[in-house]
């Protein structure tokens, strides 16, 4: 199967197991993982049918997910990376910012990327070398030339409390130089959003390859740049990282606060 053809069935999967993160009764059967760290019975269900779907699509690609051990992972070899819920504190109070995010990578790069928004009834996808796409039409990154013009969204890794001095700090120097910050709480959607202009820039630590993954070839398609905090590329094989997106322009600017 071709890669537009694969990324036409990958859209047609994420948009039908959409719908499981509309039901209000499984989004509050939760299961803590750790104090600020959370999985619905959303999570494991919209994880397990996109497993299925994608498997009978295509039975030699490998499946990396946020609710399963992911050690026997081969990154060289093409590999599905998915998170079943992106923003999974948001669905379980009803705040309507969550998303499934899958992407297809092979050789730690990113072929394929997929964003679907259920809520918003966006589904933003890519295929490297395709351009970027939110409902069939093409999105392109903001042409905002300074940060003073910028509009940022700045996560918080609620995971690691013990960074929020830092944390905070990182959003008040920013603030400080920019129209104003937000903070959705969904790395796939702040980065969907930043590839079609809503937001100049999202950054936030801690993400991990499920969290990034598909927005990264989105945003970079979409004519953005992705990059972590100290300027180099990303590794999908690194348990986490500390992500810079923007439209490009004001990529230097925020490197020297973060």
């Amino acid at each position: 199967m071709d890669a537009a053809e694969l990324l036409r069935q990958a859209g047609r999967i994420v948009q039908e197991a959409g719908a499981r993160l509309e039901d209000r009764d499984r989004a509050a059967q939760v299961r803590a993982k750790g104090p600020t760290d959370f999985v619905t019975a959303v999570d494991t269900e919209v994880q397990e049918r996109i497993r299925a779907r994608l498997q009978a699509l295509d039975g030699t690609i490998q499946f990396m997910a946020e609710e399963k051990d992911n050690a026997s992972i081969d990154p060289a070899r093409p590999v599905w990376i998915l998170d079943p819920v992106d923003g999974t504190t948001n669905l379980i109070h009803g705040f309507r910012h969550s998303a499934i995010s899958l992407a297809l990578a092979e050789g730690g790069r990113v072929r394929l990327g997929l964003v679907f928004d259920p809520f918003a009834r966006e589904l933003f996808v890519a295929r490297r070398g395709g351009g970027a796409f939110c409902n069939g039409k093409p999105i392109h990154v903001s042409g905002a030339a300074r940060l003073a013009d910028s509009l940022c969204s700045v996560g918080t890794n609620p995971g690691r409390r013990e960074e929020a001095g830092a944390a905070f700090a990182r959003a008040r120097r920013i603030y400080d130089r920019c129209h104003d910050i937000r903070r959705l709480g969904a790395a796939s959607v702040e980065l969907c959003y930043t590839a079609c202009g809503r937001l100049d820039a999202y950054l936030e630590h801690g993400l991990k390859p499920w969290d990034y993954a598909a927005g990264w070839l989105i945003l970079e398609e979409a004519g953005g740049r992705l990059t972590a905090w100290d300027g180099k590329t990303p590794s999908l094989a690194a348990a986490s990282c500390a992500i810079l997106a923007t439209n490009g322009h004001i990529h230097e600017e925020l490197l020297a606060l973060v």
